[in-house]
């Protein structure tokens, strides 16, 4: 059995006060993007995990996938060996999720395949042990976000008539060190209260308080940000904490986006 896990953007993050468990809360709107990866699942003799695309930072036994499986297995030990295989595409450390796609999907789809009959309640349960943001992949349509990005409301946003264009430089961004960076919060509106006008009214409200860390700590990310406004785009935003950069453009919008032979560049439609 094959799925293919889609990432997410974030539109606006408002990091707020720190939680007592240690996390901080925030506010954000994820919204799913047609970028993919490739999962496949055989059952098999023994356990066994493969990987070919884009090379995984780490030991096999810490990715996602591996992880989802391992999660199950604790609540259903009559699960079955399989054969896991990954196909990356989505770039990592890139704030595009891509990595909690992988493992939530792989927790459908071992739902799928074995008819555990999972609700989608239980599904999300299991998602937000493997990462903060792995629930917002059980749905299909983009969410309102708040808590540590787990307390999701599905909202009615879509951007399917927009080009979406991805600029991911292969910077990495330490997500624990742009935390750490966030300065005393100010209260804001809320997320979906900003975004309720089309995107080119978003420029001047919709922020993403990681940008002013990650900015100051590498220009070229800012000046990134800059060159989709000049070719045009309505809005443009850093993704999560990660490194991509993306704006949003009108569909038959052709912009010219030159850069290095080290960055990438995906042109999706909304």
């Amino acid at each position: 059995m094959v799925f293919f896990p889609h990432c997410k953007i974030n539109i606006g993050l408002n990091i707020l006060d720190k939680r007592p468990d240690g996390y901080h809360a925030l506010q954000t709107i994820f919204y799913p993007i047609k970028l993919y990866d490739v999962v496949e699942v055989i059952e098999s003799k023994i356990f066994e995990f493969s990987t070919t695309g884009i090379k995984i930072p780490g030991p096999p036994d810490q990715n996602l996938c591996v992880k989802a499986y391992q999660l199950l297995r604790k609540v259903f030990q009559d699960l079955p060996p399989i054969r896991m295989y990954l196909h990356k595409n989505i770039p990592t450390g890139s704030g595009l999720g891509g990595g909690s796609a992988d493992g939530t999907f792989i927790i459908r789809l071992l739902n799928e395949k074995f008819a555990l009959r999972l609700s989608e309640g239980h599904l999300a349960s299991l998602a937000i042990q493997l990462g903060s943001d792995c629930p917002f992949f059980i749905h299909h349509s983009a969410c309102y976000a708040e808590g540590r990005g787990e307390l999701l409301e599905e909202i009615n946003l879509d951007l399917s008539n927009y080009k979406i264009v991805l600029v991911h430089s292969g910077i990495q961004v330490n997500t624990r060190w742009a935390f750490s960076m966030i300065k005393r919060p100010n209260r804001k509106l809320p997320v979906k209260e900003m975004i309720m006008q089309s995107p080119k009214s978003w420029r001047s409200v919709v922020k993403n308080d990681f940008e002013e860390p990650v900015f100051s700590e590498f220009p070229s990310l800012q000046k990134i940000k800059q060159k989709l406004y000049e070719q045009g785009a309505h809005y443009s935003s850093l993704t999560g904490s990660g490194s991509t950069i993306y704006g949003i453009f009108d569909k038959d919008a052709q912009p010219k986006i030159e850069f290095g032979p080290e960055f990438r560049v995906d042109r999706l439609n909304g």
